[in-house]
């Protein structure tokens, strides 16, 4: 088992389409691309995505940030979305970096273990006066936050909904 992370692009598409139609949309993971027709994910979808990694054509309020999808050997098992820099927004909420694992993969420490490359490509990415990564899960979630926490995590704050984690650069 050979566990890497790539960066989202075309020569992947299908795979890369074919895991949001597989994602559920839960514990806070958004799925923006589930039900879009893959015609339409590979004409305007997968080039939003590229150019955003790319820091072009943002959305107002938004940063860049490249989708790296975690691949076991040949099989897609999950995606972590890498900010590249944060806003007030960010720094508020949802922090540096984002991921999911598809279901039936969960429970073989893929989360800790692509967390730990996330971290590796967020720390490439971040500006160097950026000294901690910031994080955030779902109360709820208790396997996200012992993921967090196996890679040098700490909870910084708690609120009805939300835990905090920081991990130093």
């Amino acid at each position: 088992m050979t566990l890497t992370l790539k960066a989202m692009n075309r020569a992947d598409r299908r795979a890369e389409y074919d895991f949001f139609q597989q994602m559920p949309e839960q514990n806070g993971f958004e799925v923006p691309y589930r039900g879009l027709p893959y015609a339409e994910f590979v004409a305007t979808a997968l080039p939003a995505r590229l150019a955003a990694a790319a820091g072009r054509d943002l959305l107002a309020g938004h940063v860049p940030d490249t989708y790296f999808f975690l691949w076991d050997d040949a099989q897609l098992v999950g995606l972590f979305k890498v900010r590249h820099h944060l806003n007030a927004h960010l720094r508020a909420g949802g922090g540096h970096i984002g991921y999911g694992i598809l279901p039936q993969y969960r429970g073989h420490g893929y989360a800790t273990r692509g967390l730990a490359l996330a971290l590796t490509e967020c720390r490439r990415l971040m500006p160097a006066d950026e000294s901690e990564i910031y994080l955030s899960c779902l109360r709820t979630n208790a396997a996200s936050l012992a993921a967090m926490l196996a890679n040098g995590g700490r909870v910084v704050a708690t609120d009805d909904q939300e835990h905090y984690v920081r991990i130093a650069r």
